[in-house]
């Protein structure tokens, strides 16, 4: 969103002049390539710094550039241990449906080249790079502490928070919804077990939240139970109304009918998309191009060169 599409072969003298004009006048430069690729093409660090010293270079690789191996979300969901994490307890490991390691990577790069950018005037480093397998082991969070810290392997267990219940767990109202709960603490659960139907849980027993993880089965069965005999409207207004974490498991077609996707949503040649930018705070929004066309803006940005 937001970008001109040029096409170019690298291959040819054109294709490297033209690249070279563009990088003389830019001031980021973002590239993705398997190692030894960059230089092969002329469009390394190295190689362009020498030609605009002040630009800034970002790279993503699959391994970082001492690796010739490239990069897929799938295989580096496998490898940094999130599909083992990721599944019912009984089940195989599971790909998470989107490649969220790739969308992180992303961001890790952006947080380096802003970085960049603060210290443009001064002595900071102009070259940013991330990798994709060391984004998803920083991602691991709260699961890498359970093992770093704790030496306790975590194991796929659905939804379910390793460390806090119920957490994570789905329930399912009497008219066919399911519910997720994300209780975080002693005073959450207290004024959930309030709106359960009268004596369906005995707060003592789970009055703890350790006391809840170390029986988060046989709590969860009498939740289910509790759960089962409210609407979920009913349910969720009171929820809402005493600021527990909950809300209705929606698929896609229900989360673009939701008001916060509104702003979200671009239409260009009568297809709609997501943007993915989403930062507010500014006076006037961006206006940004949907996603381009496959050298959509060659001739434009050539005749600019000229």
């Amino acid at each position: 969103m937001g970008k001109k599409s040029i096409a170019l072969d690298l291959n040819t003298s054109e294709g490297k002049i033209t690249i070279q004009k563009l990088a003389a006048t830019s001031d980021l430069i973002i590239a993705s390539y398997k190692p030894g690729d960059a230089e092969k093409l002329g469009v390394s660090y190295q190689q362009l710094k020498s030609i605009n010293e002040k630009v800034i270079y970002g790279q993503i690789t699959g391994y970082g550039s001492d690796s010739e191996r490239v990069g897929y979300d799938a295989v580096i969901q496998a490898e940094s241990g999130f599909m083992d994490l990721n599944g019912e307890a009984d089940g195989n490991p599971t790909k998470m449906p989107v490649a969220l390691i790739d969308v992180l990577a992303g961001h890790q790069l952006k947080e380096g080249l802003l970085l960049a950018l603060l210290k443009k005037n001064g002595q900071g480093r102009s070259f940013s790079r991330s990798s994709l397998i060391q984004t998803a082991i920083a991602s691991l969070a709260n699961q890498a502490t359970n093992w770093l810290v704790a030496k306790q392997l975590p194991a796929r267990q659905g939804s379910s928070h390793p460390n806090i219940a119920p957490y994570g767990d789905s329930f399912v109202t009497k008219d066919g919804k399911n519910v997720l709960l994300a209780v975080g603490n002693d005073k959450q659960f207290n004024k959930l077990i309030g709106i359960l139907p009268e004596h369906a849980i005995d707060i003592k027993k789970f009055s703890t939240n350790r006391m809840r993880v170390s029986g988060r089965t046989e709590l969860n069965i009498l939740l289910s139970a509790a759960i089962l005999k409210m609407d979920s409207s009913e349910l969720l207004q009171q929820i809402h109304h005493l600021k527990i974490p909950a809300g209705i498991i929606q698929n896609i077609k229900e989360v673009f009918e939701m008001r916060a996707a509104d702003d979200l949503l671009i239409k260009a040649d009568s297809l709609t998309g997501v943007r993915s930018y989403v930062a507010q705070g500014i006076d006037t929004a961006p206006s940004l191009l949907p996603p381009p066309h496959f050298g959509e803006h060659t001739a434009e940005i050539l005749a600019a060169l000229k």
